[in-house]
């Protein structure tokens, strides 16, 4: 089995954002040598989030106000209240959202391609915007 490595970033301009990242993933995996494995992909920040859906304007609308209604941006968090947390950024609703959203995905290659289905999509929430945010990709395979 051979392991390779490799990250790529992404900035996000608003605060909370949606991409569909499948192509920067393809490109990410073509660069190595493996047919048949497996790709796991990870953000490396803990108020963003990857997942795997169907990437379509209404939809992602949705899945925007699903995540508001579930996790407030001002819930009275802990962790945005200085006497028990130092965090600054008043971003606990973030946090909690990405908690929701998962952080890494992995993903089947078949023939040096993903194994996704015809509306499935690699993508990118990010939930503390904007920021510069690390992708890291790693592909483990024959």
């Amino acid at each position: 089995m051979k392991v390779f490595s490799t990250s790529f970033s992404l900035t996000s301009d608003e605060r909370t954002e949606v991409s569909d990242i499948t192509k920067l993933i393809r490109e990410s995996i073509q660069q190595f040598p493996i047919s048949n494995g497996i790709a796991l992909i990870n953000t490396l920040h803990t108020t963003c989030a990857l997942f795997i859906n169907e990437f379509q304007s209404a939809l992602i609308d949705d899945l925007k106000g699903l995540i508001e209604r579930l996790v407030p941006e001002r819930g009275g968090y802990r962790h945005d209240d200085p006497r028990f947390s130092d965090c600054e950024r008043g971003n606990a609703h973030a946090h909690l959202r990405a908690a929701l959203l998962g952080r890494n995905i992995a993903v089947g290659l078949s023939n040096g391609e993903l194994s996704l289905g015809r509306f499935q999509s690699v993508i990118f929430a990010e939930l503390d915007g904007p920021r510069r945010r690390e992708i890291t990709v790693q592909v483990m395979g024959e």
